[in-house]
């Protein structure tokens, strides 16, 4: 049964032509493919008498520590063959063709050098109810819950059972296949503020993701020479020969899934899904959970965050801003926003993930860990994100996509940008699909692209600089339909850590949530924090404490606010420059905010709404309902008492109280 595909082989740059490496292809399958590929190149250290099975590259110019790692996990996951991956374009190429010849990827000859993957239907998210933290100690993950409640703010396993878990996976578990060994670094190669990883994956899919998000290759193994890294095994779960049937050509064991984090031996080890959120585990594994606890550990900070750059064309002004917002909220709209104000103009540093530490001088320096985008397409079109639909035009993989007869793909909000005569598959693969004959939609509704940094057009001139950028202002925001106004400031530093302790939004379609609920979700981090939340707010409240810093603004932001006919306040999208250029003139201390119960928000004679296209009620955009914000707070005491507890700085509970006295006496 097929297992994998590539891309078209269009200028190899080898010995092999394209059309011997196709009919070889049909005639000796996969791995001897490779080794065909391998011995073909004069860079190829393929040694029968060392080693018959490392097929691609030489398993002795690994550094010690790592060639040590990936011999063990030879030894565990009995793959046939080993491919150590060199990141380069004529191994790209050679992968892509191989995962099209298996049937896991497809051509869309509409663009250039971009392809379509359908996973199994059961593996199409983050598996948070299967992901687990595990260390000796459950408080040093989660805070213990009051009153016998399950914890929200992650999964704990004890060590013991993470080995009989993982014992009961790994073994054997990558037989008939090949290991792939990715050395890939999250940050700029060599910066001071980036990490290395080596993944081992029996998935080439895999690999080609993670040479789009990350920095992969030979070039990671010169810098990290014998220095410590993160260690990261997966598996998608189905050794050869296969023992049951797979869905689209997909192998993976739904049943089995597992995401495990190991913080004393800085390892992840994830089994059962190919999913990217569960796969790719230089993502939200490595840049944000096991981030986060070396950022404690070492004094820094791993968000969940986007990083822009704002510029006054007028007066040459230019600051950066970090904006959490949970999965499916914006972030990416956000990071390569069009401004609708003619005076700015936006750049991108990152959509998804920042790594930000305070430098010698005590400012806030920001980087984007990684090298691309794995954004959520559906809702993205020309009027929303025009950034993006340019960026993806070509070299991208889309993953659970409809497609069209014209070689294309479609989702939900490209409805205005697509022929009559055009047909659509679905992502379920339903020929002929119309929308108002089915009731299911076209794409699934996280269905994702994931394409090259470098190709979006406005990326930050300074998006790899080594020291990262300088933070000026910190924005938390979510979907709140109700009550909650379109921007407001915090108060000072502790204010904002509590303003982001205490974020609430309406679920998405990024994890397993089935219904629409308000939820919790802390700094937009709730799935993502590698330690104990409570803890986690210290980290933040202590930069507080320390002198000589220059602590960045923080504020509150709420694009999807409804009025009492279900339509949205605010247009959003680029007329959030609008708010940006509030945020930037408070950064410049303009006397433009009032105070509120809440926090400093707009006075109206100063918030820019000049050349909208329908008025804007901003009564009601910034009303601040008491009954609503009565309700607000009773739902964060009772969070914070279950789930928090006894790890709940005091400084937070001291802004709560302060917020319910505001209510009671100003509202």
């Amino acid at each position: 049964m097929p297992e994998t595909n590539t891309i078209e082989n269009k200028d190899m740059e080898d010995d092999l032509s394209s059309k011997i490496l196709k009919n070889a292809a049909d005639q000796i399958g996969r791995s001897n493919l490779i080794q065909a590929a391998s011995l073909s190149s004069t860079n190829t250290l393929f040694d029968q008498a060392r080693d018959a099975r490392v097929i691609y590259g030489d398993i002795n110019d690994l550094p010690n520590k790592v060639r040590h790692y990936v011999e063990e996990n030879i030894r565990l996951c009995k793959p046939e063959t080993i491919h150590i991956c060199d990141g380069s374009e004529r191994e790209n190429e050679l992968l892509t063709y191989i995962l099209q010849k298996d049937g896991i990827i497809k051509r869309l000859p509409k663009y250039t050098n971009c392809w379509l993957a359908r996973t199994d239907p059961a593996d199409v998210a983050r598996v948070e109810r299967l992901t687990y933290i595990s260390t000796e100690i459950q408080r040093d993950t989660v805070p213990t819950p009051k009153y016998g409640a399950k914890s929200q703010l992650g999964n704990w396993m004890a060590p013991d059972d993470m080995d009989n878990e993982l014992n009961m996976r790994f073994p054997d578990c990558m037989k008939g296949r090949t290991m792939f060994v990715i050395p890939f670094s999250m940050g700029p190669i060599g910066s001071p503020l980036s990490k290395i990883g080596i993944q081992l994956t029996d998935s080439a899919y895999v690999v080609a993701s993670m040479r789009i998000m990350t920095r992969m290759g030979t070039a990671v193994l010169k810098a990290l020479n014998d220095n410590s890294f993160v260690k990261c095994l997966h598996s998608v779960g189905r050794p050869l020969p296969l023992t049951a049937q797979i869905h689209n050509n997909w192998p993976c064991y739904p049943k089995m899934t597992l995401v495990a984090h190991l913080p004393q031996r800085n390892e992840i080890c994830s089994f059962g899904s190919g999913y990217g959120g569960n796969s790719l585990l230089g993502k939200k594994c490595f840049a944000l959970r096991i981030g986060s606890i070396l950022g404690n550990r070492e004094g820094w900070l791993a968000e969940h965050m986007l990083i822009l750059g704002i510029e006054n064309k007028t007066t040459g002004d230019k600051r950066y801003i970090a904006a959490a917002f949970p999965s499916a909220c914006g972030k990416t709209n956000l990071a390569m926003m069009t401004p609708s104000l003619s005076n700015y103009k936006v750049t991108c540093v990152g959509d998804d993930i920042a790594w930000m530490r305070f430098d010698d001088k005590g400012r806030l320096r920001a980087i984007n860990p990684e090298a691309g985008f794995f954004g959520v397409a559906p809702g993205t079109s020309t009027k929303t994100n025009p950034i993006a639909m340019e960026t993806i035009k070509a070299n991208t993989i889309f993953t659970n996509v409809a497609e069209t007869s014209d070689g294309g793909v479609f989702w939900e909000g490209l409805e205005k940008e697509i022929d009559g005569s055009v047909k659509i598959k679905s992502w379920l693969g339903d020929e002929d699909w119309k929308k108002e004959e089915s009731d299911r939609s076209a794409a699934h509704p996280n269905s994702r692209f994931c394409t090259p940094a470098t190709q979006c057009p406005i990326m930050d001139p300074a998006w790899e600089d080594p020291q990262g950028v300088p933070i000026d202002a910190i924005i938390f925001g979510g979907r709140r339909p109700t009550g909650v106004p379109l921007v407001y400031e915090a108060f000072n530093w502790q204010h904002g850590v509590f303003v982001g302790a205490s974020m609430r939004s309406e679920s998405t379609a990024a994890a397993e949530h089935i219904t629409k609920q308000i939820m919790h979700d802390p700094f937009a981090m709730r799935p993502f924090f590698g330690y104990n939340f409570g803890d986690y707010l210290k980290h933040w409240l202590s930069f507080g404490q320390r002198e000589g810093l220059t602590l960045p603004k923080i504020f509150h932001v709420n694009w999807f606010r409804k009025g009492p006919n279900n339509n949205f306040l605010w247009p959003g999208f680029g007329e959030n420059a609008r708010v940006l250029d509030w945020i930037v003139r408070r950064c410049n201390n303009e006397d433009i905010a009032k105070k509120s119960a809440i926090g400093l928000v707009p006075k109206f004679d100063s918030f820019n709404l000049e050349g909208l296209d329908e008025p804007v009620d901003l009564d009601e955009l910034f009303s601040l309902p008491r009954e609503f914000w009565e309700n607000e707070v009773n739902a964060i005491y009772k969070y914070f008492d279950e789930q928090v507890n006894e790890d709940l700085p005091k400084e937070i509970m001291a802004e709560l109280r302060s917020l319910e006295q505001r209510i009671q006496t100003e509202l």
